[in-house]
């Protein structure tokens, strides 16, 4: 029985997630080299946009074509393959890519003929990028640096232009790391490995852990000139929330609409920076806890009189990193300080409109009662003006009939009316207030 995948099952089973094999695989994705010790190794680590990671795709292919080896897919993120002269490893990361190329045979001075050397010089010229890491390393054997007994520290040191190198025994003893994460002259850092007893997997491990180290490192250092720019800005924004604070502590009122104005001005631009650097502090967070376990991975055992890695990066980078943290932490303090000092200040400016409200509803509740009493005199000279026309019509229409012949007195007709009008006159009014209320209820 088969299924998806080209894959033979005994047994009859679900159909396979679409992403089953591209996630079991990936383990395997990346895995570390066999190499053939000694060697010698040159590492690149650039930074790329996202245009320039599909024009390093091709350009990747270009090389591959000019030495007969398959393409890389569209969509791959890393390739190991072997030509001509040398083998390289390229693997594409969410920020960067790196190149590492890897020589056979090491000569007795490990970096006068690097492996970058191998590597079309055309091809090198127009990688895409901003170069961020370039490194050297070299794995020889210990035969070859020592000094009776011991280790050989002055022809060590030569190798890195004798400044002060620090190292350690790793691998549980089986080889020794030595460098000074110095640039040198020729644009490259250095690693010098000593091969005690290692084996090719074994120091396929150890380079790509130092070269990971020396990326992440460099990588998550991208946060610091950032935390550095931002100091003047937390220094403003928290002295200006000091001002605005402390102008809410006292009792004038007046001036609660422009302090809100100020304050929202004042959030917005600490949510701006905060959006703007959130990715990079976070990023350098993570990049420092890699660096951080792939220095747990070398199993560093101190060499007498030397730092070890950890120890000399540790007490580097932790100042640096502890600014980044520092600094996305105050921003993040200074972000909820504003937040609160502005729900205050709206709850304070809600009470002030909300007793200015009840002032006036209690101002037009007082022009109501006085405009319904002046209504109701007004009800009442009305009765007395409509009384007075109708009895008049009454009076007029008594005269005509007395003139005709009736025998009507006027005067009588007029007196005996007006009380009547006037009960007419009131009952009409009564109910057209009523319908008024009913209108009103609908």
């Amino acid at each position: 029985m088969t299924t998806d995948n080209n894959v033979t099952t005994l047994f009859p089973l679900p159909q396979n997630h679409p992403q089953r094999f591209v996630l079991h695989n990936e383990v395997h994705a990346r895995a570390s080299l066999n190499l053939e010790l000694p060697i010698r190794a040159s590492h690149l680590a650039l930074l790329l946009t996202s245009d320039e990671k599909q024009r390093e795709r091709d350009h990747l292919s270009k090389l591959c074509e000019r030495y007969g080896k398959p393409c890389p897919e569209k969509d791959a993120s890393h390739l190991s393959e072997t030509f001509d002269t040398f083998e390289i490893r390229w693997e594409q990361h969410s920020e960067f890519s790196t190149y590492t190329f890897y020589v056979a045979n090491t000569p007795a001075d490990p970096f006068s003929d690097p492996a970058l050397k191998k590597v079309p010089v055309d091809w090198l010229s127009e990688l895409p990028g901003q170069l961020m890491v370039a490194a050297h390393a070299a794995i020889q054997p210990a035969a070859v640096v020592k000094n009776g007994d011991g280790l050989d520290m002055a022809a060590i040191s030569a190798c890195f232009a004798n400044n002060p190198v620090v190292g350690s025994s790793v691998t549980g003893g089986d080889a020794q790391v030595f460098t000074d994460f110095r640039v040198h002259v020729d644009g490259f850092s250095r690693f010098l490995i000593v091969d005690h007893n290692l084996r090719s997997a074994q120091a396929g491990r150890l380079l790509h852990r130092l070269f990971e180290i020396e990326v992440y490192r460099v990588m998550a250092l991208l946060a610091f000139p950032i935390a550095k720019k931002l100091a003047p800005e937390l220094r403003r924004a928290n002295q200006k929330l000091y001002t605005i604070t402390n102008a809410m502590a006292q009792s004038d009122n007046s001036k609660d609409a422009g302090l809100l104005d100020e304050l929202t001005t004042l959030a917005a631009e600490i949510e701006n920076h905060i959006s703007t650097h959130l990715f990079r502090f976070t990023a350098a967070s993570a990049y420092y806890q890699l660096v951080g376990q792939r220095l747990e991975d070398l199993r560093e055992v101190r060499i007498q009189g030397i730092q070890t890695l950890g120890e000399f990066i540790r007490r580097r980078m932790e100042p640096a990193m502890s600014t980044c943290y520092s600094t996305s932490k105050r921003f993040t303090s200074l972000s909820e300080r504003v937040g609160n000092a502005s729900q205050l200040l709206r709850t304070r400016v809600d009470i002030v409109i909300e007793r200015q409200n009840q002032g006036l509803l209690t101002s037009m509740a007082r022009r109501a009662k006085m405009q319904f009493k002046m209504q109701q005199t007004v009800e009442g000279i009305s009765i007395v003006a409509i009384t007075y026309y109708a009895t008049g019509l009454i009076g007029s229409v008594s005269k005509a009939l007395r003139a005709a012949g009736w025998p009507v007195n006027p005067e009588l007709a007029v007196g005996a009316a007006i009380p009547f009008v006037m009960i007419a006159v009131a009952l009409g009014l009564k109910r057209i207030h009523k319908m008024i209320e009913k209108t009103s209820e609908e």
